[in-house]
């Protein structure tokens, strides 16, 4: 997830260090509610699609049970699912996750825009505000992607019985009621607050260190600085959460191919399962994949945001270059990611060999 924002790509305008009314409004853009929902729908998308196969290795690495791999190594996980579903394994379930980060991430965008200016009151280097508002966010998000993503996690279990999203969306909701979609939901909220808090903080210490090496040509490598301490705050903050994202997978994925039930689904029980069956490194189950999904994902993530939201503040001022120069930015995001997907790709049939 992308943290604070600030406008990008603007012309160039008089450098001043102290933080007046006027700096404060520009800190929070100018931009409309439903602006703050689009760009953030846009880059959730653009995140989840484009780093999805890397969700589906550790996803498989962290259920436990009969259908899942009997080892944990990205390797064999990679070579689990090449056997058992072909290259498109690595993309089944990718319907729900389209269908739950847009909507999910406008909600997480455009919320933790209202608080981070009401929390912060206008003071940029209000990290707390920052991370308050990134909590605020979180739970409000999560309640509208939990039900999706773990209809994307059993989808992905090697040997699914669900044919697709909707027919498991239906067997699930008849079978287990609607509590199954929300199963997770403590523990997601859990997971995220202090992954919000993790990333919140690396990202504005490592954005503020960049910016010092070169502060002279900060404003034109803005959108690399965001990438660069967004991949640095979201490979920190995915490893310290992977065990609580472990157990999130063990709840939503309950029942399905062989894989544990819970008596009380309380976190304790399936804490207490996973070191009796894999002692504690079962806890960081998936924790390299998860890294190399973040990483990439908070870049990927961030510069798309920035890139959406210097499109609307253009519109908003009537500049007519607006439209190309966002077209321009998510052109180049796309060629990034279908490069990394191409890569990505012959690495996994090295890996078969």
């Amino acid at each position: 997830m992308a943290t604070d924002a600030s406008p990008k790509l603007q012309d160039p305008v008089p450098q001043t260090h102290d933080f007046d009314q006027r700096t404060a409004t520009a800190e929070h853009d100018g931009l409309q509610f439903w602006q703050f929902m689009v760009a953030g729908s846009i880059a959730g998308m653009v995140e989840h699609m484009g780093m999805f196969p890397v969700d589906t290795v550790k996803t498989r690495m962290q259920a436990l049970g009969t259908c899942p791999i009997k080892s944990a190594s990205v390797k064999l996980a990679l070579q689990s699912i090449l056997k058992s579903d072909g290259p498109k394994g690595f993309y089944r379930g990718i319907g729900a996750m389209g269908l739950g980060a847009g909507p999910a991430h406008a909600v997480y965008f455009s919320v933790y825009e209202i608080c981070k200016k009401s929390f912060s009151r206008g003071n940029p280097d209000n990290h707390a505000a920052h991370a308050v508002s990134g909590v605020c966010a979180t739970v409000a998000s999560d309640a509208v992607l939990t039900p999706m993503d773990m209809v994307k996690q059993r989808l992905q279990l090697g040997s699914s019985p669900y044919k697709g999203l909707w027919q498991c969306v239906q067997t699930v909701f008849r079978e287990e009621g609607i509590r199954a979609f929300y199963a997770s939901y403590l523990t997601t909220i859990l997971m995220n607050a202090p992954y919000t808090a993790v990333h919140f903080s690396t990202y504005e210490s490592t954005k503020r260190g960049l910016t010092k090496v070169s502060p002279d040509s900060a404003d034109e490598e803005t959108l690399m600085v965001h990438a660069t301490a967004g991949a640095v705050a979201g490979a920190s903050a995915a490893a310290l959460t992977t065990p609580l994202d472990v157990v999130k997978t063990q709840l939503q994925c309950q029942g399905v191919c062989g894989c544990d039930r819970f008596a009380n689904g309380s976190i304790k029980d399936v804490v207490r399962t996973i070191i009796t069956k894999d002692g504690y490194r079962g806890l960081m189950r998936g924790w390299m994949p998860r890294m190399l999904f973040h990483a990439p994902a908070a870049a990927i993530c961030w510069s798309t945001y920035e890139a959406a939201k210097t499109f609307f503040q253009e519109l908003n001022n009537g500049r007519s270059s607006g439209t190309s120069r966002f077209c321009f930015m998510v052109s180049e995001r796309t060629l990034t990611v279908v490069a990394n997907e191409a890569n990505r790709g012959r690495s996994m049939q090295v890996a078969r060999q």
